[in-house]
């Protein structure tokens, strides 16, 4: 069927006119909706208190980014006059600020509410507070008279605001305080305005002195507060109330004209932390006086104003919570990453991975093996070359340094290190400039393009033979993530897919252009292609007798050609389920439309972040994994790769895997026509099924079914060596 018409009649003969922007939702607003579901992890009483406080923080920290990017970019385009509506919505990038600005109030609302009316309570109730000054006991007076002598006060710059000194320049995402003094000179009575900054370099919350059993806490800006008066002294302190500013932090870069993309980047870095206002965040005790003069300093519209209860910036209770010692009761129990049952009584990761193909489902099972897997090639005499993608990394990655200690050895190393991954450019600087001092070639992604595709290539000398080792993966080479993330990845030896590997590298390196690729299909050269043909072949294949089905789980799907694809799906009887954590601008459900297109969401502890595809295919069914989520962006301007998974036993457990998760009745929420979310509800007498929970048995019973056969060894490289 061609993807190209943009009309096509039902079965009850109407023509559909496919650009009707009811059949869409609206990106913003969906997302919106995504982050409502995550704070409804922080209203659910089944989960644990402290695991709540979390999803309260996530949810802040998802809005500082969503302003950051998302309302930051619709501003830019107002700016400069461009009033074109989005092409699915029909909306303006104006309209989009409206109704987005409303949502975003009533989330924050919300927020504040739970806050205050739920969670101060129910930790009071386990003894765990945060106090104001006027509540202090005499003893800690002087324990925080103490403090803000000996660590705050000298790090604090009082800004004063007038004619001769400007409203400062305040760093993104600070939390600072607005100062009103009255100044007396030659017996005249003068209004003053100061700004202080809260300093980021300590520590937000300071626990106090308390009796056994409580814990007690008081705000770094609480505590300034109390005392501001040491700065401003012959000044009278009208009023201090705390604000904080988000700034426009999209970036944007000239590839085409600059001769070194990492210079170009570090500079738009440093104008990330001064660029725009794009929100104001203030207490609702701060009298008008101190909102007007913010507001014309920051050149800021009112419905970018959000007055709130306080305490300002949610995402200090992330770490207040991981800090805080014991109260295990108020967490989640422990899950902890199982070996993968393929690789237990391995010693040699690449004899594992030449016996058979091996699939690996973090967090279920430990990231330990994709580690190892370079950890072995920088110390295997018989390795020659390692060659690896790198998007996002964490602090102190044991797989930069294994390939550091690689290109030390002697092996050829090339890293596609992406300088572009949003708020990890700093990050992958440094890694950068580390690598290329051990030796390593390392490139600095693709003009015009990000690289996201997640693949290794190991070549190894295997007697007179060069084998090619390779694992795909549909998550990034973190170690601290895959404990958080949900992902799938593929360790291999089929050459077919090595040469495939080659081609890609040789494509990022090189000047090569894209080849008849044997297994992998790559973005943004042919991927959508791929998958509208893919799509195209079910509807072919679909009868009344068997009608066919796709099943697809993602991050976000926003491209309106697969979109529209999946709506000529729905329309040829093809019964498609999606799994979708994220963003949905298609809208199920509608009659005669995508009346045969479910859509669900899981949010839970961990990040549901694979992506998986499954194709009826008349019976041939085919399974693949991959790196791109259904936006455009992931299909015109990141270098993806999606790949299939044709082992029988493999296939298999990722059917399985997505039966699991089509049938979660405890964390699931299903998208109605109207673009709303409502919790699945487990039908009377129907089992429980909790995916994530699932999932983690699984592994137990498969680790422990291989550890009780005979002379079992959990996997580990021939030879270990610690990270310094």
């Amino acid at each position: 069927m061609g993807q190209g018409r943009k009309s096509l009649e039902n079965k009850r003969g109407d023509t559909i006119d496919f650009d009707c922007t009811e059949y869409y939702i609206n990106r913003e607003l969906s997302w919106l909706a995504f982050n409502h579901r995550v704070l409804e992890e922080a209203e659910d009483e089944k989960n644990p208190l402290l695991e709540r406080l979390k999803f309260l923080a996530i949810t802040s920290s998802n809005l500082d980014e969503f302003f950051m990017i998302r309302v930051g970019s619709m501003k830019d385009q107002e700016k400069h006059g461009i009033t074109t509506p989005d092409n699915k919505s029909g909306m303006t990038p104006r309209q989009q600020l409206e109704a987005v600005s409303r949502e975003a109030h009533k989330m924050v609302e919300k927020q504040y509410r739970l806050l205050h009316e739920t969670f101060i309570p129910l930790l009071a109730s386990y003894g765990i507070s945060f106090v104001k000054p006027e509540e202090l006991t005499e003893e800690q007076h002087r324990f925080v008279r103490t403090y803000f002598y000996d660590r705050i006060y000298p790090v604090l710059t009082p800004m004063a605001v007038d004619a001769s000194r400007p409203f400062p320049m305040l760093l993104n995402r600070s939390v600072n305080l607005a100062v009103t003094l009255d100044s007396e000179r030659d017996g005249k009575s003068k209004l003053l305005f100061a700004v202080v900054q809260v300093p980021s370099v300590l520590p937000r919350y300071i626990q106090l002195p308390s009796p056994e059993g409580i814990a007690q806490f008081i705000l770094l800006e609480d505590v300034i507060c109390h005392y501001v008066d040491f700065l401003f002294k012959g000044n009278r302190i009208l009023s201090v109330k705390p604000f904080r500013i988000t700034r426009n932090a999209d970036l944007t870069l000239d590839e085409e004209g600059t001769e070194d993309l990492l210079k170009e980047i570090q500079k738009e870095l440093k104008k990330r932390r001064w660029s725009s206002a794009v929100r104001l965040e203030v207490t609702c005790e701060m009298d008008e006086y101190m909102k007007a003069i913010l507001q014309e300093s920051l050149e800021i519209e009112a419905c970018d104003i959000y007055e709130v209860e306080g305490p300002l910036d949610l995402t200090f209770l992330m770490k207040f919570v991981l800090s805080l010692p014991g109260y295990n009761e108020l967490r989640y129990r422990s899950l902890p990453p199982q070996p993968p049952a393929d690789f237990i009584g391995e010693n040699n990761i690449f004899e594992a991975i030449a016996h058979k193909d091996i699939l690996v489902h973090h967090p279920y099972e430990s990231f330990d093996p994709v580690v190892h897997f370079v950890k072995q090639a920088a110390d295997d005499p018989n390795v020659l070359a390692i060659k690896q993608t790198l998007y996002r990394v964490s602090g102190d990655s044991p797989i930069v340094n294994a390939l550091a200690k690689a290109a030390e050895n002697g092996k050829q190393v090339t890293v596609l290190v992406e300088l572009k991954a949003r708020f990890d450019e700093e990050n992958n600087i440094v890694w950068a400039k580390k690598l290329e001092k051990a030796g390593c070639h390392v490139i600095y992604g693709l003009v015009g393009l990000k690289t996201h595709c997640k693949i290794t290539l190991i070549v190894r000398q295997e007697g007179q033979k060069l084998i090619r080792y390779v694992h795909l993966g549909t998550g990034n080479y973190n170690d601290s993530t895959a404990r958080l993330y949900t992902d799938l990845g593929m360790f291999t030896c089929n050459e077919q897919f090595g040469i495939d590997a080659s081609y890609i590298f040789n494509h990022l390196s090189g000047y090569s252009k894209p080849p008849k690729w044997k297994k992998i299909e790559v973005a943004p050269n042919g991927l959508r292609n791929r998958i509208l043909q893919l799509i195209d072949n079910e509807i072919a294949k679909s009868t009344l007798e068997k009608p066919g089905r796709i099943i697809l789980k993602m991050n976000s799907l926003t491209d309106k050609k697969l979109i529209k694809a999946l709506f000529k799906a729905s329309i040829a009887g093809v019964q498609i389920d999606m799994i979708v954590r994220g963003i949905c601008c298609l809208r199920p459900g509608m009659p005669g439309i995508s009346e045969n297109i479910r859509v669900r969401s899981i949010v839970d502890r961990f990040l549901e972040h694979s992506r998986v595809f499954y194709f009826q295919n008349g019976g041939d069914e085919l399974v693949y994994l991959s790196s791109a989520d259904w936006m455009t962006r992931n299909m015109e301007r990141r270098v993806e790769i999606m790949f299939p998974i044709e082992v029988k036993s493999l296939k298999e457990r990722v059917k399985d895997i997505l039966h699991i998760l089509l049938s979660d009745n405890v964390k699931a929420r299903t998208l109605k026509p109207d673009g709303t979310y409502t919790r699945v509800q487990p039908r009377e007498g129907e089992p429980h099924v909790h995916a994530q929970l699932y999932f983690h048995e699984l592994a137990v019973k498969n680790t422990k079914k291989i550890r009780q056969t005979p002379y079992m060894k959990q996997l580990k490289p021939k030879t270990h060596v610690e990270e310094e």
